[in-house]
């Protein structure tokens, strides 16, 4: 097939099988510049650890500005097209003006930020006995860079920005294999071990002193009603000081971990549980042979 014959074959399709913009042909916020506003953030938040210089802990106030500067641009940049799309309108100078407030509020937002992370990182170095400091946990520990990036999306959701939020936390989705919805409300000292597929729906509730391993689902009981849940609690709550082991699922917005529980591997949860808790599924039963093939007994 030629080039030109390609080109109408695929011009067909566009006219025969439309995928529109929900509301408008405008400009969508850039996954490439979502990437490079989490890197600003990232060397706001931890000064020295994702650049090629030599800054110590305490920060160059210069690179700060700098970082600060650009991080604003950008943040402006791309909450504006956010707003914009849903305003249908391809260009509004009152919108703008609201996007770099809104990345203002966010910049203003970064000090807290760093508080949470702190105990969030505490919280992998002495659940970790494997990080011999906390520096390999910040540069490479995905749970931790799952955590970073929420922290900022939550923000940004709590400040009603839309579009951008599930866009950030869509990219450590994709980078880590950890999916946190921007709206989840999750306390200090939060530490996701391993992380692969762990699941953390946007409604969910988790206290402080959390601790959840690989393969973790805090998830709906059903979907099936699609649109009508929009805005609906159907996430659980997760209480202060529980640790979640690999596999389990807890699911719907009705169902309560209470404080200090432990919920054992592959356990499966549509009811509350009572604070104090340990939740097991039975021990399989355990076959033995010897190199016969005879059961031993």
């Amino acid at each position: 097939m030629g080039f030109k014959e390609l080109v109408q074959q695929l011009m067909e399709s566009y006219r025969n099988h439309p995928i529109k913009k929900d509301h408008c042909s405008c400009r969508l916020p850039s996954n490439k510049e979502v990437k490079k506003i989490i890197h600003d953030a990232k060397n706001l938040l931890f000064p020295g650890y994702f650049t090629n210089s030599n800054v110590n802990e305490f920060g160059s106030k210069a690179e700060t500005i700098f970082y600060m500067r650009r991080l604003q641009r950008r943040l402006s940049s791309q909450i504006g097209y956010a707003l914009l799309y849903l305003a249908d309108k391809s260009y509004c100078k009152t919108i703008h003006v609201e996007a770099k407030e809104l990345a203002d509020l966010l910049l203003s937002k970064l000090p807290h930020i760093r508080e949470l992370l702190h105990t969030d990182l505490e919280a992998h170095y002495q659940g970790d006995p494997a990080a011999f400091n906390k520096d390999i946990i910040v540069v490479s520990y995905p749970g931790f860079y799952a955590i970073l990036v929420y922290r900022l999306a939550h923000e940004l959701d709590q400040l009603g920005v839309p579009i951008l939020p599930r866009m950030m936390t869509e990219f450590a989705h994709r980078e880590t294999g950890i999916d946190i919805g921007a709206g989840a409300q999750i306390g200090k000292y939060f530490f996701i071990d391993h992380g692969t597929g762990v699941v953390i729906g946007e409604t969910s509730t988790i206290g402080e002193h959390v601790k959840i391993y690989q393969g973790v689902t805090l998830g709906a009981i059903s979907t099936s009603t699609g649109r009508k849940l929009a805005g609906v609690k159907r996430h659980p709550t997760i209480g202060d000081h529980v640790t979640i082991y690999a596999g389990a699922s807890i699911l719907g917005g009705n169902t309560v971990i209470g404080h200090h529980s432990t919920i054992g591997s592959n356990a499966f949860l549509i009811q509350s549980v009572k604070e104090h808790s340990k939740v097991m599924i039975k021990m399989p039963e355990l076959i033995y042979k010897d190199q016969t093939g005879v059961l031993e007994s």
